[in-house]
C-alpha cells in the first residue's frame, strides 16, 4: 500500500512541476549556454533570489553571506519546497583555511515523541501530513552558524531584500507556480496556510505578484533578534500553541534547547576526483557507494545512450539503498558504519551481487557492522573561491500541511521518515533527528575547489549526483550538458522508514531522451521501466576551471532557475 502510494507522489510531482514545457533531454546536448564569470557566481532554482546572492557579493559580502541571502529569498520565493520551517544541510570550503566544513541543521523530534505513543495510536508509519509529522525546524539556526563562523554581514543586512519581496510581492515563476496549484486543497485545510499561501483561495498563477507580510514580520524579528527571535520568542511559541491546538508534540524546550551541529564531510575518490558529501543521518553516502561500485567499470567507453551504463547504475543504486534502509540514521543514537560503508573494499564485496544481464529482485543490506520530497539547491562561489553547497526542504511539497497563523511559513514534515519498528536503527526517539534525504555535494581536485554542486528530490538525490558526476567525469560534458542530459530515477527501495523493497526489484522512472532501444534492452533484463516526460529533482552547479580559474555555472532546464555570475 505505502509503496504504490509513493510511486504515485513521485509520478503526481513529474505531471504537476512540468507546467511549463521544457524540452526533451538529449545526451551531451545543453538546453542553455554555460554562464561564466570570473568574480563570483549563485546558482538556484529561483532567478530572483539568484540574483540577491549575487547583489551580496557585489556589495563586498563572502560565499557564505550570500548563501544566506539567497537562502531566505528562496524560502519566500519558492515556498513550495523550502523554508524557515524547515531543515538545512551546508558544505563550506573556506579559502583560507583550505579546508572543508559540513553543517547539519536539522531538527530532532520533540522531547515526547515516543514509539509509544504512536503504539498507543496503533500507527504502523507516522503520518506524512499533521502536527504527529514535525520535527524541529533547523532552518534558522543553521543560518546563525554559517554567519557566526564564515559570514561578514550582519542578519539585518542580509534579510533586507527578502523582508522587501516579501512586503511589495515578487511574481511567481512556471514552475513552482505548478506546483502550488497542486497543492490548493491541502492548503486550503489549514487556516493557517490558507491565509498565507491562498489568494482569495487558489494559488498564485505564473507570473502573478505574490506578497506575503506575515513572513516579513518574521524575517523581521529573526533580523533584530538573531535566531532566538526564532527559538526563543514569539514564532516559537505561535508553533507551540498550534502543536496543542493540533494534538502535536513540541514544547518550548524543544525550540530552546536546540543546536545543529559542525560536522566532517567524508569522501570517496572516483577518477582522481574527491568527491565530498555528508555522514548520516542523510543519505548522502549512499552517493559514494553508488561510485565506489561504478569506478571499477569502463563507463566512458559504454556510453551516455547505454544498456550497459544503465543497469549497472541502477544496479549499484539497489544496493546502497539496501544499506540506506538499514544502517543510515542519527549517530548520536546508534552506530553507523559509514567508514566501512564507504570504502572500497566493501564495494568490491558487494559488487559480487551484480548480474550485468539480470535486474536483481530481494536486495539486501550487506554486513558493514564489522571490527521523498521536494526541495531547493542552491550554491555560491566567491573571488577568493570560498564556496558553499546548501540545500534546504520542507520534505513533501508545502511540508506537514500545516502553518502557525501569523508566522508566514509552512512547517516541515521530516517526522514522518522516521520507521516506528523498535528493532529499526532508524526508529523514532526522542531528541533524535530522522533520516534525512536533503544532501549537498561537493568535489576537490588535490585539495582545492573543483565543484560544487547538488540536486533536489527525495531519493533522486544520490542518484543525480552519481549521474551528475559520470556525465562530467565519465561521458566529458560541460557543466549545462550535464545536468540538462536524460536521466533515470529508480523507485522502489526498502527505505529507512521501515517500508520493504518492491516485490517486482522497483520501477525505473526513464525520461523520453533515453532511447526507446535501451529501454528495451533494459525490460529484456528484467527491469519495469516507466516513460516519464520530465524526472523529479532539479540540479544547479559551479564548476571551477582548473586552467584559466574561471567560473562556470549550470542549472538545468527542469527547473525555473539561473546560474548568474560578475
Amino acid at each position: 500500500m505505502r509503496s504504490s502510494f509513493v510511486l504515485g507522489l513521485v509520478l503526481l510531482f513529474l505531471t504537476d512541476t512540468a507546467a511549463a514545457d521544457r524540452p526533451t533531454p538529449q545526451a551531451g546536448q545543453a538546453h542553455r549556454s554555460e554562464t561564466v564569470a570570473a568574480n563570483g557566481m549563485v546558482c538556484t532554482s529561483q532567478p530572483l533570489a539568484a540574483q540577491i546572492g549575487l547583489d551580496v557579493l557585489k556589495s563586498g559580502g563572502n560565499a557564505v553571506d550570500a548563501a544566506i541571502a539567497t537562502s531566505a529569498a528562496m524560502g519566500l520565493m519558492e515556498p513550495t519546497s523550502c523554508g524557515i520551517g524547515g531543515d538545512l544541510f551546508a558544505i563550506v570550503y573556506d579559502a583560507k583555511t583550505k579546508k572543508l566544513y559540513g553543517l547539519n541543521a536539522s531538527g530532532p523530534a520533540p522531547k515526547r515523541a515516543t514509539l509509544k505513543y504512536f503504539a498507543d495510536k496503533k500507527l504502523e508509519f507516522i503520518p506524512e501530513r499533521g502536527a504527529l509529522s514535525w520535527s524541529v525546524p533547523g532552518c534558522v539556526e543553521g543560518w546563525d552558524q554559517l554567519r557566526r563562523k564564515f559570514g561578514t554581514k550582519t542578519f539585518q543586512e542580509l534579510l533586507a531584500p527578502t523582508i522587501r519581496y516579501a512586503e511589495a510581492g515578487y511574481p511567481v515563476t512556471e514552475v513552482i507556480a505548478g506546483s502550488w496549484k497542486s497543492s490548493e486543497k491541502m492548503l486550503a485545510k489549514d487556516p493557517g496556510m490558507k491565509e498565507t499561501f491562498l489568494i482569495d483561495g487558489r494559488a498564485p498563477k505564473a507570473g502573478e505578484v505574490f506578497q506575503n507580510p506575515h513572513l516579513a514580520k518574521s524575517l523581521k524579528r529573526i533580523a533584530e533578534k538573531g535566531r532566538d527571535g526564532f527559538y526563543a520568542g514569539e514564532i516559537a511559541e505561535a508553533i507551540v500553541k498550534l502543536s496543542d491546538a493540533e494534538g502535536g508534540l513540541f514544547a518550548r524546550t524543544d525550540f530552546a534547547d536546540y543546536k545543529s551541529e559542525w560536522l566532517d564531510p567524508v569522501k570517496t575518490n572516483y577518477r582522481g576526483y574527491d568527491v565530498w558529501e555528508l555522514p548520516p543521518p542523510g543519505q548522502g553516502i549512499a552517493a559514494l557507494q553508488m561510485l565506489n561500485l561504478l569506478e571499477p567499470h569502463d563507463i566512458k567507453t559504454m556510453g551516455p545512450n547505454s544498456p550497459e551504463y544503465w543497469h549497472l547504475l541502477v544496479e549499484a543504486k539497489k544496493l546502497a539503498f539496501a544499506d540506506r534502509a538499514k544502517y543510515y540514521t542519527d549517530p548520536r543514537f546508534a552506530e553507523v558504519p559509514t567508514e566501512r560503508l564507504i570504502s572500497k573494499e566493501y564495494a568490491a564485496e558487494r559488487a559480487k551481487l551484480i548480474d550485468p544481464k539480470k535486474s536483481g529482485v530481494g536486495v539486501h543490506a550487506g554486513d558493514a557492522l564489522v571490527g521523498q520530497a521536494d526541495t531547493i539547491y542552491l550554491t555560491v562561489v566567491d573571488k577568493d573561491r570560498n564556496c558553499v553547497s546548501l540545500i534546504q526542504s520542507n520534505y513533501m511539497g508545502f511540508g506537514s500541511g500545516l502553518s502557525a497563523p501569523g508566522t508566514g511559513f509552512g512547517l516541515q514534515n521530516r517526522g514522518c521518515l522516521f520507521s516506528l519498528d523498535p528493532k529499526h536503527a532508524n526508529k523514532l526517539e526522542p531528541g533524535k533527528r530522522p533520516f534525512h534525504t536533503i544532501i549537498p555535494a561537493m568535489v576537490t581536485k588535490d585539495g582545492a575547489p573543483f565543484f560544487t554542486f547538488g540536486v533536489m528530490g527525495g531519493d533522486m538525490q544520490p542518484q543525480g549526483h552519481v549521474q551528475l558526476l559520470v556525465n562530467i567525469l565519465d561521458f566529458g560534458m560541460g557543466v549545462q550538458a550535464a545536468g540538462d542530459a536524460p536521466r533515470l530515477e529508480h523507485v522502489g527501495s526498502a527505505t529507512p522508514t521501515g517500508k520493504p523493497e518492491a516485490e517486482n526489484g522497483g520501477t525505473i522512472l526513464a525520461e523520453l531522451g533515453i532511447p526507446d532501444s535501451v529501454v528495451k534492452e533494459l525490460e529484456a533484463r528484467g527491469h519495469v521501466v516507466k516513460r516519464t516526460k520530465v524526472n523529479s529533482g532539479g540540479y544547479q552547479g559551479i564548476l571551477i576551471d582548473p586552467k584559466t580559474g574561471v567560473l562556470r555555472g549550470g542549472t538545468e532546464s527542469r527547473k525555473d532557475g539561473v546560474a548568474t555570475g560578475w
